[in-house]
């Protein structure tokens, strides 16, 4: 049953169409606020899903509740705009049933990390093999800008008129915590790093978790700009890069070292540190992975953005087909009328 089943999915995702973006983009009329960061995810999906070779009828869309869960009417694929916080487990069930299917769950950090919480981290220590697109705005902007469980300490909205006194989800920190096998980030104002990581998490077999800072600009502008614009971009970020130091810095001047567990800042250009003394990313190291997410919040460390970690790992719905093969060669197939009628039964006259 198994190899049968990979024949038809190995056949059916071989695409001999040749596809553009256009191709992906629906009829709809896109009905975000001018400027937000949405249209950019869009953008880089729509750019990204050609050079899948996935046949376009096997993509599918899953969303809850939220600026972001409009994503489905805009791909011209096949889709589903489901109910707040429920979106992996409905695109957990469609992956278990088919799973030829190229999957993709568009959340945000409300609708993801709030009432959908629950359902994200069972989805990521499952491992099934989805893409997980999570629209991090730092708000609730569909509803008018209450603060989210991403918004800084401190918040003023209209949810927490005196400052927020929670302490933030760290959304990297709580994928990999969870279990995850593929935890990036990426920046809605660098499309060609997005485009990356998007491509490299439609090819991972697991469950992909893709954090992308998202800028809402008329509930919570700005809230990004430190990491995404060019003044301060270079010395506010660190791109991780497998096999390679993590040196920042306008003129590449600074480095992550380890000392002992903890990263610090060093110069290069004092001549007390080379990159020889950097912490080297691998992203197939899961302790590393840790460490570089706890930067996220450190006032005096850059932000990491990449791939955190890229594991294998056995897959939700492989191990489901083994099992059900394993029962139908031990006990048959069974007949479901059989099944009905068995046991305690009885017949109301």
């Amino acid at each position: 049953m198994s190899t049968l089943i990979d024949e038809v999915v190995n056949h059916a995702q071989v695409s001999t169409i040749k596809y553009t973006s256009k191709d992906f983009s629906s009829d709809q009329d896109v009905r975000w606020c001018p400027g937000c960061g949405d249209y950019s995810v869009l953008a880089q999906v729509q750019r990204v899903m050609p050079d899948l070779n996935i046949p376009k009828e096997n993509f599918a869309f899953i969303s809850g509740i939220g600026c972001s869960s409009r994503f489905p009417y805009y791909m011209n694929t096949y889709g589903f705009h489901s109910i707040h916080g429920r979106a992996t487990a409905i695109a957990t069930g469609l992956k278990i049933a088919r799973p030829e299917l190229s999957v993709w769950v568009a959340t945000g950090d409300g609708d993801g990390l709030s009432i959908g919480g629950n359902h994200m981290i069972h989805v990521l220590r499952r491992n099934v093999d989805i893409n997980i697109l999570l629209f991090n705005n730092q708000i609730y902007g569909l509803t008018k800008g209450q603060y989210s469980p991403t918004s800084e300490m401190g918040k003023i909205t209209k949810s927490t008129p005196f400052g927020s006194v929670d302490m933030p989800f760290n959304p990297a920190s709580l994928a990999l915590g969870a279990g995850g096998t593929f935890v990036a980030r990426s920046l809605d104002r660098d499309p060609k790093q997005m485009q990356t990581i998007i491509k490299r998490a439609a090819e991972h077999k697991g469950t992909s978790f893709v954090e992308v800072y998202q800028n809402c600009n008329v509930f919570n502008d700005g809230a990004f700009f430190q990491f995404t614009e060019k003044e301060t971009k270079s010395d506010s970020v660190v791109f991780l890069e497998h096999g390679k130091p993590l040196v920042f810095g306008k003129d590449n001047d600074k480095g992550i070292k380890l000392d002992g567990f903890s990263p610090v800042v060093v110069s290069l250009k004092d001549g007390s540190h080379s990159t020889n003394d950097l912490l080297v990313h691998n992203e197939k190291d899961s302790t590393l992975a840790f460490i570089l997410a706890n930067m996220t919040y450190h006032p005096e460390l850059p932000r990491p953005v990449g791939i955190f970690l890229a594991i294998d790992r056995p897959r939700y719905e492989d191990e489901i087909e083994k099992q059900i093969d394993s029962a139908i060669s031990k006990r048959g197939r069974g007949q479901l009328e059989k099944l009905l009628n068995s046991g305690d039964t009885w017949v109301i006259q």
